[in-house]
């Protein structure tokens, strides 16, 4: 991250890819949570995925009009048609289907 402060400007585009997950939930979340705000306040441009719930709910819960929240669609019978929709974060990321989709066979 320090590299990335070092060279980002307020013209950048930050990408995120699940960063911070390495950590347990509510220490990823405080470190995501602190980075975003700052690149926020310098007006870099953010896109985060995550399933750090913590994190994401409490950005939600800050009611701005800035961000967006994308989640991947999911019909009535659990499959998915890899569509993003406008939708505010869940607190589960359904590994419990992909354990018994994986599982269910063995």
């Amino acid at each position: 991250m320090s590299a990335i402060a070092e060279e980002i400007s307020s013209r950048s585009l930050f990408l995120s890819n699940e960063s911070f997950a390495s950590t347990n939930e509510r220490e990823g979340s405080e470190i995501a949570r602190q980075v975003v705000h700052a690149l926020r306040e310098t007006g870099v441009k953010t896109v985060f995925v995550t399933h750090l719930f913590d994190f994401a709910d409490g950005i939600r819960k800050e009611e701005r009009d800035d961000v967006l929240f994308l989640r991947a669609s999911r019909s009535d019978d659990g499959s998915r048609p890899y569509k993003l929709e406008e939708q505010p974060p869940l607190p589960t990321s359904y590994g419990q289907d992909t354990y018994e989709e994986i599982f269910a066979t063995v």
